[in-house]
């Protein structure tokens, strides 16, 4: 797959099939994480990858409560007062909490001494262009690690004295639906040079990859 076309169409797959992910796609999604930029080459990270049932039952709880808190505050006047696309998105995040556990992967990234993700964010990147790259689709979420993260790692077995901290969960499935370029704000509205809110100097009214 040309990387530009696995850059541009490489968005969050929250409906997918029950269908497992072959062993052999797992090992490249694992391999192309590791190989991203590491901060010092440090290699502080984990992956836990997550199939079984039982592990996901006990999980799916944890996450529909951290949904429900995250509604119930951050995100409440957002709900509130949301357009047809957010709520589409809304449901689409409602989705994934109400049938987490049928995803057929998970993978649970975790980081030591890294607070600010520099280095496993672009390693699980990196795992979810390889697995578009396979025709999986992934989804990337913060909830169980913001609201339920000591629960989390007891029931995944995690040693509480080695500083591991959780930087996100990433769901795997075949999506049922089709691949296609996000809608976003171009990308000279968000851009500056040099200075705060100055032009970049160039528009790109439509994306420049199309399909």
């Amino acid at each position: 797959m040309d990387v530009f076309e696995a850059l541009y169409t490489t968005r969050a797959m929250r409906r997918v099939r029950p269908d497992p992910i072959p062993l052999e796609v797992q090992r490249g999604i694992v391999d192309a994480a590791i190989r991203a930029p590491s901060g010092g080459n440090a290699q502080n990270w984990r992956f836990l990858l997550v199939d079984d049932p039982a592990v996901k039952a006990e999980l799916g709880p944890l996450y529909r409560d951290g949904l429900r808190q995250l509604w119930e505050g951050h995100y409440k006047a957002l709900r509130e007062n949301a357009d047809e696309q957010t709520r589409k998105v809304l449901a689409s995040a409602e989705h994934l909490a109400e049938h987490f556990e049928a995803y057929p992967l998970m993978l649970f990234a975790f980081v030591q001494y890294d607070p600010s993700g520099g280095s496993i964010f672009p390693a699980v990147w990196s795992a979810q262009l390889a697995a578009r790259a396979h025709g999986v689709g992934t989804a990337l979420t913060s909830i169980l690690a913001i609201f339920h993260p000591k629960e989390t790692l007891r029931i995944l077995g995690v040693p509480a004295d080695q500083n591991w901290r959780l930087a996100c969960t990433v769901t795997f499935g075949y999506p049922t639906g089709r691949w296609g370029v996000a809608p976003r704000r171009p990308a000279h509205e968000v851009t500056y040079r040099n200075r705060w809110e100055e032009p970049p100097g160039f528009e790109i009214p439509l994306p420049l990859w199309q399909e």
